[in-house]
């Protein structure tokens, strides 16, 4: 690598010394890229040339080829490939000399018209070319790419440049989130920020990152959910709100579960879970058809349909179905943890936890297609409404697809009275051992003392959502830049790829 990247900086020097300097431009008037211009022209003729058309394309140089006077570089911009043809007689002596200092990772600009070579590729006829950034380190190779999977999250900005359907997958998850929105926003929602550093981080069952605010000295949380603030917007009578935004939860890392991820949450005043069910398919749908043009997509071996409408199981017939278990076993604590060795699994210090990791064990597995899980019990849904037909169980649901979970909704608790008697108990499975429970917020049973109307809420994760539409089965493979553990300080992470596909200093 040292090696390399001397030669790299030999070639900066020998720039400067033709008087181009590759840091020196500010900016580059770009009148096309790639994917443009190979549409535009796509039905010209075998050598043909529109001379009359002068196009402006940047991008970075993935490939360099030399001929006699002649040199064909890739590049490559946000859209693509457009090959560059460069010839000695047209640009002048100069100029090729500086053209043939360029090396695969260089950034340029080029002016000229397309043309169809005698090979039949469409290219850009180079009258003027720009150095407008300089790659003072070398790429991976081009023909093997980036393959260490530890190096390309850590240098995710090299795994963006050489694999190029890495980069297809951040902007379509750009493009999901943008939709998202649209069609959230159709629906008269309000988008709203709420705080990421809490004195309280509740809304959910999870560890929260703990930091210290020095201005005002107390500890705060990093937030773990977004829900209790967004019902407080409901009580203010904004009655449609929601957010999308990072939320932190101190777990493990896995195929679906990352630190730091995106949630949308929703919710909205005067409707209940069957109205957020409907919201849910028709949400869903439209993303897929946004991505893939119909509700089926392909998931690692398996097609998943998102066609309306899901289907729907309830919570214990769930597990009747898939594991034989009875209501009388899941809903006693005692029963419950004695199940849990009957599967193998390790003691859980809660009731609720130890449901939790038996849905895991016996029902999710067979979540294949986009299902609706509702009825969830009282004691691990602590702010979801009671069944008003049995007591306990809730008007929650879970989406499932492709076992795991995509979204949770329910129609809100909104009896001040049954929350404050909810986190009580809550308190207690936290003093037992539980450190997933979160403390109780006591200002948000204030709140709910003002009033807040019926309401449902969800949340979805987008991260996981992304993987599906994109066909990835990792989470890391759908974030930009994902939670790593620092490398040693004696320990380098230079590429050791000594080919990076440049030819050899004239």
């Amino acid at each position: 690598m040292p090696d390399l990247v001397a030669a790299r900086r030999a070639r900066l020097a020998a720039l400067r010394e033709h008087g181009v300097d590759p840091f020196a431009a500010t900016r580059y008037e770009v009148t096309a890229h790639a994917a443009d211009l190979a549409t535009r022209y796509a039905g010209l003729e075998a050598q043909g040339r529109a001379e009359d058309d002068a196009w402006s394309i940047a991008g970075r140089i993935l490939a360099v080829r030399g001929q006699g006077g002649v040199i064909f570089f890739d590049l490559h911009d946000r859209t693509g490939r457009f090959q560059l043809f460069v010839r000695r007689d047209d640009v002048g002596a100069e100029p090729f000399a500086v053209a043939k200092l360029i090396e695969r990772g260089d950034i340029v600009g080029a002016t000229g018209f397309v043309f169809r070579t005698k090979a039949g590729d469409l290219s850009l006829y180079v009258r003027s070319l720009e150095v407008i950034g300089k790659s003072l380190r070398p790429l991976p190779d081009k023909w093997h790419g980036l393959q260490d999977v530890e190096k390309r999250y850590r240098r995710r900005y090299v795994d963006l440049i050489v694999n190029p359907p890495v980069r297809d997958v951040m902007i379509v998850r750009s493009r999901i989130i943008a939709e998202m929105r649209r069609f959230i926003d159709a629906r008269g929602f309000f988008e709203v920020e709420t705080p990421v550093l809490l004195t309280i981080a509740a809304g959910a069952s999870a560890r929260p990152f703990n930091t210290h605010s020095n201005a005002l000295d107390i500890p705060l949380s990093l937030r773990i959910a977004t829900e209790l603030y967004l019902k407080r917007c409901i009580v203010g009578g904004m009655e449609r709100v929601y957010e999308i935004g990072r939320t932190f939860r101190n777990e493990g890392i896995d195929a679906t579960h990352n630190p730091e991820f995106t949630m949308l949450e929703l919710y909205a005043a005067f409707w209940d879970v069957g109205d957020m069910m409907r919201f849910n398919e028709e949400l869903m749908a439209h993303l897929a058809r946004t991505v893939h043009g119909g509700e089926s997509m392909v998931y690692g071996d398996d097609t998943i349909t998102f066609a309306t409408p899901f289907r729907r199981i309830g919570y214990l017939e769930a597990f009747k179905e898939f594991g034989g278990l009875e209501r009388e076993q899941l809903l006693d604590a005692d029963a419950c943890l004695l199940l849990l060795r009957d599967f193998g699994l390790p003691d859980s210090p809660t009731h609720a936890h130890a449901l939790d990791k038996l849905f895991e064990r016996v029902v999710e597995p067979h979540l294949l297609q986009p299902t609706f899980v509702y009825g969830y019990p009282v004691l691990i849904s602590p702010l979801a409404k009671r069944m008003s037909d049995d007591p306990e169980l809730t008007q929650r649901y879970e989406l499932f697809a492709a076992h795991m979970e995509l979204s949770n909704a329910f129609t809100e608790l909104n009896d001040p009275d049954d929350q404050r008697r909810r986190f009580e108990l809550q308190a207690l499975e936290r003093a037992a051992g539980d450190a997933e429970i979160p403390p109780a917020d006591w200002d948000f049973v204030t709140s709910l003392e003002y009033g807040m109307p019926p309401t449902a809420g969800i949340g979805i994760g987008v991260d996981r959502l992304v993987m599906m539409l994109t066909n990835n089965r990792s989470i890391r493979d759908v974030l930009l830049f994902p939670l790593q553990r620092p490398l040693p300080e004696n320990v380098r992470d230079d590429d050791d790829d000594d080919d990076d596909g440049t030819p050899p200093a004239p």
